[in-house]
C-alpha cells in the first residue's frame, strides 16, 4: 500500500495539519468566530458529520469504530456518546492534542486517540470506520487502495467522504496551482462519483461490498459527498 504517491500525500498532509494549519483547523474547528468563506466550511463539515451520524444508530453501546482521520475529535466524541468505543487515528500530533483538551466528561463510549497512518491495522477489527474528508487529498488508484484498506478492518460498514468533481471543485484546483509551494495546502483531488463507483465495483477486494447510501453536501467553497460500503 505505501506506494511513492500515497506516501508523499500522507507525509505532505502530515506536515500540512500538524504544523502549517494547525491553529486555523483548531479554530475551525470551535465556536470561535470566523471568516465568512471559513463559515461555509464549518457548515458544509458540520453538515457532513451530521450525515454520518445519521447513518449511524443512536445506539452504539458496545460497538468498535476506527474514526480514522478523526482530527480534533468531534465525530468521535459523537460517536462514543452514543456508547461506541472508538479508536480514533490521525497524523496530526497537535490536532490530537487539541482533541484530547476537548474531550468531553463521562461519555457512555470511550475515544482512544493515537498519532498515525490510518492504514496501520495493527489496532485489529472493528465493527464500523468512518473517514470524514480523509481520502480527499489522494488520486483515485490511490483513494480506492485506501478505501479497501478500511474495509478489510470493518465488519459492517465503511462510510467516507471525497471531493466530487464539479465545475467548481475543477476551476478551484487548477488555481490553487498558482500559488507558490510554500502557501499551497495540500490539493483536493476531485473524482466524479460514477468514476469512483466504476472503480470500487471493479476492485476484486471489495467484491464482497457494495455502495449504500450516498448524499451531496455542498456549501459554497465546501463541496464533499458522503457515501457508504455495506458488506453484500
Amino acid at each position: 500500500m505505501a506506494n511513492a504517491t500515497y506516501t508523499h500525500t500522507r507525509d505532505a498532509l502530515e506536515t500540512y495539519f500538524d504544523r502549517t494549519a494547525a491553529d486555523a483547523w483548531a479554530r475551525l474547528t470551535s465556536e470561535a468566530p470566523v471568516s465568512g468563506v471559513r463559515a461555509t466550511v464549518r457548515a458544509g463539515r458540520d453538515s457532513l458529520r451530521d450525515t454520518f451520524l445519521s447513518w449511524l444508530p443512536e445506539n452504539m453501546r458496545g460497538e468498535t469504530v476506527l474514526d480514522a482521520g478523526c482530527g480534533p475529535g468531534q465525530l468521535s466524541f459523537a460517536m462514543a456518546g452514543r456508547g461506541a468505543h472508538v479508536d480514533a487515528v490521525d497524523l496530526s500530533a497537535t490536532l490530537l492534542e487539541i482533541a484530547a483538551q476537548r474531550a468531553p466528561a463521562d461519555l457512555p463510549g470511550s475515544v482512544t486517540f493515537r498519532a498515525g497512518d490510518m492504514l496501520d491495522a495493527s489496532g485489529g477489527m472493528v465493527d464500523r470506520v468512518v473517514a470524514m474528508d480523509s481520502v480527499i487529498h489522494y488520486g483515485p488508484d490511490d483513494m480506492v487502495n485506501m478505501i479497501k484498506g478500511l474495509a478489510s478492518r470493518a465488519r459492517t460498514s465503511v462510510m467516507f467522504s471525497f471531493a466530487p468533481r464539479t465545475p467548481l471543485l475543477t476551476v478551484m484546483h487548477a488555481a490553487g496551482k498558482l500559488f507558490p509551494k510554500s502557501d499551497r495546502a495540500p490539493a483536493i483531488v476531485p473524482i466524479s462519483e460514477q468514476g469512483l463507483r466504476r472503480r470500487i465495483e471493479a476492485c476484486p477486494d471489495l467484491q464482497g461490498w457494495r455502495i449504500g447510501r450516498t448524499r451531496r453536501i455542498d456549501s459554497f467553497f465546501y463541496i464533499s459527498q458522503a457515501m457508504e460500503l455495506v458488506q453484500a
